[in-house]
């Protein structure tokens, strides 16, 4: 299927660049990378994480949100 997509030019610049530099296409660098992220989406599980609270009034844990938010999806705080 043909579709078109908008790059940042960068990116695009900088993608092209590594398929050059690997003796590849531009088209196998975007298909491997987009099949190795819908690969690794797919095997994320569900994310078990609990936020501490007491009776409803916020966090128990002194975390501000930042760290928070990283200990959720498992990355480093």
């Amino acid at each position: 299927m043909k579709t078109t997509i908008d790059l940042p030019d960068s990116l695009a610049m900088e993608a092209k660049a590594t398929a050059r530099a690997e003796g590849t296409t531009l088209r196998e660098l975007v298909v491997e990378a987009l099949r190795g992220e819908l690969d690794r989406r797919r095997s994320v599980g569900p994310v078990d994480f609990h936020f501490p609270t007491a009776g409803g009034s916020g966090l128990v844990a002194e975390l501000d949100p930042a760290d928070a938010i990283a200990r959720s999806y498992g990355l480093p705080g």
